[in-house]
């Protein structure tokens, strides 16, 4: 079975630890390292551990058995066992982790295909109080983290190529058969940031998606910010933003296939009117989609997204969010996501006082979950600014400003 080279894999392994995390900017002796990987990413885990090492940084993992070990969990856990997290321990991570890097890879994609989607949501909004935890040490400043695959064979599988095809896909799109991934990922950014930052200075106040299968109004305002690379996944080549979900009005349909719960849903249709969704459909398990959207706060806007094609490298579906959501083949993509909204990345002014009512009058979705869905098809995206003016920001699936 093919696996990616020792010296590819020590490539990733650093372009993760000393570039991705802290913003791009180098992690600093001392500090400590969270690093969760699945069983199925096992041959990765030595370059990651000694990419830390030799940071002189403290690695914490966390190394997560699979073989239907989750399966098995849905199957037997009464709905107290479904609600419990170590609260302790798990904000002792949050407290002790400088940085956090999280290895995407499935033994088996559809290991969850059969359990009930109730109690993965039930288990979902148990843990939100973990997640609030480390957003408010990043928000603060004090934490980073990134996300990378390590590609499988039923991942390969799905996207329907070879494993080896899969793995040339990966190397590619983050840069590993360049001699220093870490000074082309840095060109990339500074070409992505330079129209974040004229978008960010056009103080758009709403935009429009027109093409066949969408017609979309949505409400951006002139004090949110656009972002990029915030997170630093790897690979990232998005431009988005957490538009004021409060005026979110259109149709929309999503080319791409979309991974949940072990399952996958297809053809997917949005309608928004007077902000909420009020129509749902899917040409494949529409069930599922309609059980993700009546989680509470789930049917409104939370991102609205843009891919350029002239920066992306991934040229095949890859059947994961992280690729797909950046893919761009013979297209761009653009996407939009349902459920979170990003609070303080995506808002211009300070915001250390706030409190969630403050957030909820400034249009900021809150939701326990959150996911992307994906349009490939062209779209002409017009924005209207504060002063009244139009004028196109994206076309043909590249940026016209």
């Amino acid at each position: 079975m093919y696996k990616p080279d020792l010296e590819i894999l020590k490539k990733y392994a650093d372009l993760l630890v000393n570039f991705a995390l802290n913003h791009w900017k180098w992690v600093k002796s001392g500090q400590t390292i969270s690093l969760q990987i699945p069983e199925s990413a096992k041959d990765f885990l030595i370059p990651l551990q000694e990419a830390i090492l030799k940071a002189e940084c403290y690695p914490i993992i966390r190394y997560v058995p699979e073989g239907w070990v989750m399966r098995n969990f849905y199957e037997n856990a009464n709905e107290n066992q479904l609600k419990y997290h170590p609260k302790n321990y798990m904000k002792a991570l949050v407290k002790d982790a400088d940085h956090l890097i999280w290895i995407i890879a499935e033994q088996d994609l559809f290991e969850l295909k059969w359990i009930d989607t109730s109690k993965i949501m039930t288990r979902n909004k148990a843990l939100k109080f973990y997640i609030d935890e480390r957003k408010k040490k990043e928000e603060a400043g004090k934490q980073s983290r990134t996300l990378a695959m390590y590609g499988t064979p039923a991942m390969a599988k799905e996207a329907n190529l070879s494993l080896e095809e899969y793995w040339q896909e990966i190397i590619k799109a983050c840069y590993l058969n360049e001699n220093n991934p870490a000074k082309k990922w840095q060109e990339i950014i500074d070409d992505i940031w330079r129209i974040k930052n004229i978008l960010d200075d056009m103080n758009i106040e709403k935009i429009k998606m027109e093409w066949e299968d969408v017609d979309l109004e949505i409400k951006i305002w002139a004090d949110r910010k656009w972002r990029s690379w915030s997170w630093a996944n790897i690979p990232s080549f998005e431009i988005f933003t957490s538009p004021d979900w409060r005026w979110t009005n259109g149709r929309i349909k999503f080319t791409q296939p979309f991974y949940r719960n072990g399952d996958v849903i297809e053809g997917m249709e949005l309608e928004f009117k007077n902000w909420i969704v009020t129509k749902s459909r899917a040409k494949k398990n529409e069930k599922l989609f309609k059980n993700m959207l009546a989680v509470k706060n789930a049917d409104r806007l939370w991102e609205f997204s843009m891919t350029d094609k002239r920066f992306s490298k991934i040229s095949k579906f890859m059947a994961d969010t992280l690729f797909d959501e950046n893919f761009w083949w013979e297209f761009g993509n653009n996407h939009i996501a349902i459920w979170r909204s990003f609070f303080s990345e995506c808002y211009k002014w300070d915001f250390d006082w706030f409190t969630k009512k403050d957030w909820d009058k400034l249009g900021f979705n809150d939701s326990v979950i959150h996911s992307d869905l994906v349009i490939t098809s062209n779209r002409t995206i017009t924005a209207t600014l504060q002063d009244g003016n139009k004028k196109i920001i994206y076309k043909n699936w590249e940026f016209m400003v």
